[in-house]
């Protein structure tokens, strides 16, 4: 089992900045990705962005490329996501999750989930 606690969000002015972060816990050994995906309101979910827990590589969406990183610390099993320029179209509720997949991208079966933190950009 895994457990994942999100925390960080709040409310910001259009051009601000957030950093959210996740604790994993539990089996965590079995985690090879982990991701940030965000539910505006009346919106299906999305995926933000994804990365290998051993490694560098990762996948952002379009929408987010160059304004928001995604980091995964090892050490402190924490997952983090450091939004700029935030846009009054980033509102929504940002959840983290993790998959035992070989591969990494927005697109790989995330099997546990938080229970996510909101994020309010005003313009």
């Amino acid at each position: 089992q895994v457990q994942l606690v999100e925390s960080g969000g709040g409310s910001v002015q259009a051009g601000g900045s957030l950093r959210l972060s996740c604790a994993v816990s539990g089996d965590t050994w079995r985690i090879n990705c982990v991701g940030w995906f965000l539910q505006a309101p009346g919106k299906e979910r999305e995926g933000v962005a994804s990365v290998y827990t051993r490694g560098r590589r990762a996948d952002y969406a379009y929408s987010v490329k160059g304004r928001f990183t995604i980091c995964h610390d090892n050490a402190k099993n924490t997952l983090f996501l450091q939004m700029n320029s935030l846009q009054p179209e980033d509102r929504a509720m940002y959840t983290c999750a993790t998959a035992l997949s070989t591969t990494c991208g927005l697109r790989s079966d995330f099997g546990y989930w938080g229970q996510g933190t909101k994020v309010t950009v005003s313009s």
